[in-house]
């Protein structure tokens, strides 16, 4: 099985007594997620996360210490991928996207972004920054969040 690896981050910046997050949507896939991109030859993961942040956004970051989150997943048949994300501050504010790569970019109320990602593990990394921010016990960030029940014919309830 071929192996992959990337690197990236959760950036944020405080807005008053709320934080915001960049979520960016990739033009490849149509999914909204976070910036992050493959491991070069030499670099460490904090050096790839935010060599992409900026190539991806055009922000310089802070990276917090005591967040690192490994995710997980499948791409395509036969390879496993490994993305690590950090934390990290944005130092201004002014979002440059990435035209070859990134469709659309944006700031959104941390708060609001978890509803705003496709996908859930990405869900599970805002409840994770939320906690290390502050804004999320540990059974809060730990939680699931709730599924919608699913509908039968003519929007009607399954029976359970």
């Amino acid at each position: 099985m071929k192996r992959e690896k990337s690197c990236g981050a959760l950036v944020i910046r405080k807005n008053g007594e709320a934080y915001d997050l960049v979520l960016l949507r990739h033009r490849f896939g149509g999914h909204w997620s976070f910036p992050k991109g493959h491991v070069e030859a030499g670099e460490t993961e904090r050096q790839t996360a935010l060599r992409e942040v900026k190539e991806e956004t055009g922000l310089t970051i802070r990276l917090y210490d005591g967040f690192r989150e490994s995710v997980e997943y499948f791409p395509q048949a036969g390879v496993k991928k490994q993305v690590v994300y950090f934390l990290g501050e944005a130092l201004g504010d002014e979002l440059v996207r990435q035209e070859e790569e990134i469709s659309e970019l944006r700031w959104a109320p941390l708060l609001e972004a978890g509803e705003l990602v496709t996908f859930a593990n990405d869900k599970r990394l805002i409840r994770l920054a939320k906690k290390r921010l502050g804004i999320l016990s540990d059974a809060q960030a730990a939680r699931r969040p709730a599924r919608r029940p699913r509908r039968g014919p003519k929007g009607s309830r399954r029976p359970k």
